[in-house]
């Protein structure tokens, strides 16, 4: 009995040797998965005798952006703007002209949507010689097809949107040397615009890859009373990015505080850089200090101090109606354009070279940035809003993207 028993074990032992020496389902963790991702894969191998291990690359992804503090009210400013276009068309009595409005629907009938991208490593340094096979896009949830792709070496297109009203006027060499520094990064086809507002907008020069002639334009900035930064912006968005192809930008410099625009407002145009495919890039200056009559204005973007009762301070801000909340408005709305076109918020310090390195910053990030397009498989209503993610097959990168688009 004994010898039955032991030579059943025998066998049973040289079965699950042999069944261990062939086909294997293995498990295998993944080493140092990334904070952004990194899943377990589960396969089957038949190779003998080989202890697989197998890793699928971790992956990182853009995050969502911090949601507009506003009701984008799409419609209103839709109905606004024909009311506008019909007014003018009656003015002109012409028939035939093609406005810059129909330029927009012709644009709009196309269904290509362009994201830009920018990548990152975690210790700052922008991310070169990524190809089109390390992307994916993903809208609400749904991965899509990429059909286009731009590689950082592509030239871009931006506008430098300069505020020179007279609560800036105290910076004005500080801001004709970063706008320099700015030109000075470009590359030979890149292309710049420059635009100065106060109570008007002023076109300086039109887009131009003369360094010279740039240069030339800021040197002439003069400052003027009043601040219509909304109508600049709806200006530069409206007029001339939106006919604009490849990547492109607004580099707006400006304490964010609104006096005297009419025709637009912090909606219409947060609206307008919703739709729009530009990113922003707001250079905040805070003026408050300066403007009430103490000083130190144009460091970082924060609170300013409570100096409410203090006796002496006068003018200033508070002598044209400026209050603390106009300037926590400002912020909010650089921070909202910021967010809704997946730019960000440059707070330079209280330094002629601190402003330098946010121009400076954004130039080279303009260069560095990838730009990935492709057409939705889900066809969307006019108005809808659709979320939108970035994913590269690489750990630990940081992705900055806009998170969403409206459909036109």
């Amino acid at each position: 009995m004994k010898r039955v028993v032991l030579l059943s074990f025998l066998i049973l032992s040289l079965v699950y040797l042999g069944v261990a020496q062939s086909g294997r389902k293995i498990k295998n963790p993944i080493p140092g998965t990334s904070a952004s991702s990194g899943t377990q894969k589960e396969i089957n191998t038949t190779e003998p005798q080989t202890d697989t291990v197998i890793t699928e690359v971790g992956f990182s992804e853009s995050t969502p952006n911090q949601a507009v503090s506003i009701y984008v009210d799409r419609e209103n400013r839709r109905k606004n703007k024909n009311s506008k276009n019909e007014k003018i068309q009656t003015s002109q009595n012409t028939q035939n002209t093609k406005t810059e409005e129909d330029e927009d629907v012709v644009k709009f009938d196309t269904t290509l949507i362009t994201i830009p991208v920018t990548v990152l490593e975690r210790t700052g340094l922008y991310m070169p010689s990524l190809s089109q096979s390390n992307f994916q896009i993903f809208e609400n949830g749904k991965e899509q097809e990429i059909a286009y792709f731009a590689s950082t070496d592509k030239p871009f297109t931006a506008i430098l949107l300069l505020d020179v009203s007279g609560s800036t006027s105290l910076k004005i060499e500080q801001i004709q040397d970063g706008a320099i520094a700015f030109v000075r990064q470009m590359m030979p086809q890149d292309k710049v615009m420059v635009i100065s507002f106060d109570s008007g907008v002023k076109t300086l020069l039109e887009f131009s890859s003369d360094k010279d002639a740039l240069e030339a334009a800021i040197r002439k900035l003069k400052f003027g009373g009043g601040t219509s930064l909304y109508e600049a912006v709806d200006k530069s968005l409206d007029k001339y990015i939106a006919k604009i192809e490849g990547k492109k930008a607004i580099v707006l410099f400006t304490d964010g505080v609104d006096t005297t625009s009419a025709r637009a407002g912090y909606e219409s145009t947060v609206s307008e850089a919703v739709e729009s495919e530009a990113v922003i890039f707001p250079i905040y200056l805070n003026t408050y200090l300066d403007n009430i009559g103490i000083g130190g204005g144009g460091g970082p973007m924060q609170t300013p101090p409570t100096i409410g009762g203090i006796p002496g301070i006068g003018g200033g801000a508070q002598a044209i109606g400026i209050a603390k909340e106009d300037y926590a408005r400002g912020r909010r709305y650089l921070q909202d354009l910021a967010n809704a076109t997946g730019g960000r918020v440059y707070r330079p310090d209280n330094s002629s070279r601190g402003l330098n390195s946010a121009f400076e910053g954004i130039a080279e990030e303009l260069r560095s940035q990838y730009e990935v397009g492709y057409y939705p498989n889900t066809e969307g209503k006019s108005g809808e809003r659709k979320s939108v993610k970035v994913r590269i097959n690489r750990p630990n990168l940081i992705i900055r993207a806009r998170d969403s688009y409206v459909v036109k």
